[in-house]
């Protein structure tokens, strides 16, 4: 164990890498020429990526587009690409859809990929019974009908973004006739896909291991052997890039990434990413109340958490639109105010010497400085009248919580939208219907409801942006920064930033 440190073993726990060691189930040293090591920032709950909560975390997507092709691909700068689609669109009056599917697929056992695993796949989507989390995305099609390679569907419920979902959370392809040969139990114990990479190996909350699909459609991957490490310590994801241990890894300390990119040996990179910060607001006490809403909205200095606590990295942001996304609307504003935080408060009767008291919860290193962001905005809500109390949680608690609409009245999340529709941000937090909310009320399902199947696209943009303006005049949400991921690893190494944020092994290179 010479080339492990004692930092890199507590990185992963200690018997747990031993044991890892000893069975030959992970390497010692990581940076064998054909083996990228990645310090990953998150737990794989599920290898079925269409299915329960799993499905639509951000953070394990890198992973699922590892093994699994999407309908539909997605380039780094969140364009979209031919994937095991190679054409789709509607028919001119928009009530049918049509899908050209890519010839001569493997799948990773070796069978033929099928236009049938395209409507198999569909299909399950969108029955509830199935667990998809966006199931109604996916029922919005079908009375599949495959010609050749054309697939053709009615339209029974017309969603602007249908095909922008096929390049995004749930929307991989699953094989059908293994899976219904192996069910889901044995799917979980060996899945396969048609990705670039095939799973190998795995060990709960430790670690997972794939292998180059030598057959994949877009050309052999770069790295024979891809390991996944779940260290959902930031701490000790920098201390499995210094031990040497791990090649890659992000969301560390953003005063980590920028002391490790100055060092002899190391690189880093870091851009905006289509994910945000934000504060969910549950509709209980006391946040029913407007004053209190409104009062813990304008006592955060946004810009001064991205100025001292973030180094700089991050955007402020006042609408659950970044600004790539299509309804963004810099008009909209709720101005950092202590001053009328406290005039609010004080209207509903509490102030420094009577707070208002509730209980936020907040993950802890899954994103940078997320605890820490947290202590900040209530100690800048203290100041005004605020006692809130800080949970920890992990972020599979999270969406328990979130689905059964049991979180507390506040709770720090990161949204991710990687294909920057109002949709997908707006719609999916806030509509009561949707398992994605926090808050519910039935003034927002008025304005939200006849935007999901507008037909004309300025008109819905529009309506999204009326959405946004009046949500953050009731304080229903507050959101807080758009992130800039930082990715540190070996200068042996080349990395392309994904907007989406997902570090996928397809975008590192040999330097």
């Amino acid at each position: 164990m010479t080339d492990m440190t004692r930092r890199g073993v507590l990185g992963l726990g200690a018997a747990t890498v031993l044991t890892g060691i000893l069975a030959g189930r992970i390497p010692v040293q990581a940076a064998e020429t054909n083996t990228l090591t990645i310090a990953f920032n998150s737990n794989l709950p599920s290898f079925d990526g269409t299915v329960g909560l799993s499905g639509v975390n951000p953070a394990i997507q890198a992973i699922y587009r590892s093994i699994y092709d999407q309908y539909i691909g997605q380039k780094p700068d969140l364009s979209f690409e031919p994937g095991l689609l190679t054409a789709w669109g509607w028919n001119d009056d928009k009530t049918k859809v049509w899908m050209d599917v890519r010839e001569g697929v493997k799948w990773h056992d070796g069978s033929d990929f099928t236009p049938e695993d395209i409507v198999w796949s569909l299909t399950r989507a969108g029955k509830p019974e199935t667990g998809n989390p966006v199931a109604s995305v996916w029922a919005g099609i079908g009375n599949y009908k495959v010609d050749g390679k054309r697939i053709t569907a009615d339209v029974l419920s017309f969603d602007p973004t249908i095909f922008k979902w096929m390049a995004f959370l749930t929307g991989f392809v699953l094989p059908k006739a293994y899976y219904e040969k192996v069910g889901a139990a044995g799917f979980e114990k060996k899945p396969i896909g048609t990705g670039p990479y095939m799973f190998d190996a795995y060990e709960g909350n430790s670690f997972l291991r794939l292998k180059a699909n030598p057959n994949y459609w877009g050309g052999k991957p770069a790295f024979e052997t891809v390991i996944f490490k779940f260290v959902t310590d930031p701490t000790s994801r920098v201390a499995e890039i210094e031990s040497g241990s791990s090649d890659v890894t992000l969301e560390i300390p953003y005063e980590e990434f920028d002391r490790l990119k100055a060092k002899k040996g190391y690189a880093g990179v870091s851009s905006p990413i289509s994910d945000i910060g934000m504060i969910f607001i549950t509709n209980v006490e006391p946040m029913l109340d407007k004053n209190v809403r409104l009062a813990a909205h304008h006592a955060i200095d946004k810009a001064g958490i991205v100025k001292k606590l973030l180094r700089g990295y991050g955007v402020p942001i006042d609408t659950l639109e970044a600004p790539e996304y299509a309804a963004f609307d810099p008009s909209i504003k709720v101005a950092y105010d202590p001053d009328k935080a406290v005039a609010l408060l004080k209207a509903s009767g509490y102030s420094k010497d009577k707070p208002v008291k509730f209980k936020i919860q907040t993950t802890r290193g899954l994103k940078p400085k997320d605890y820490e962001m947290i202590q900040a905005i209530v100690g800048m809500w203290r100041k005004v009248g605020i006692e809130a109390e800080i949970e920890v949680y992990e972020i599979a608690k999270h969406f328990e919580l979130r689905a059964g609409h049991k979180l507390a009245p506040a709770a720090f999340y990161n949204w991710g939208n990687a294909i920057g529709d109002p949709t997908t941000s707006t719609g999916f937090a806030m509509f009561s219907k949707s398992p994605h909310s926090g808050w519910k009320t039935d003034d927002v399902d008025a304005l939200i409801g006849p935007l999901w199947g507008e037909k004309d696209e300025a008109k819905r943009i529009a309506g999204w942006k009326a959405v946004d303006k009046y949500i953050a005049e009731q304080g229903y949400v507050i959101p807080l920064l758009q992130y800039v991921q930082p990715i540190v690893f070996k200068s042996s190494l080349k990395v392309t930033p994904n907007v989406s944020s997902a570090l996928q092994p397809t975008l590192v290179s040999k330097a």
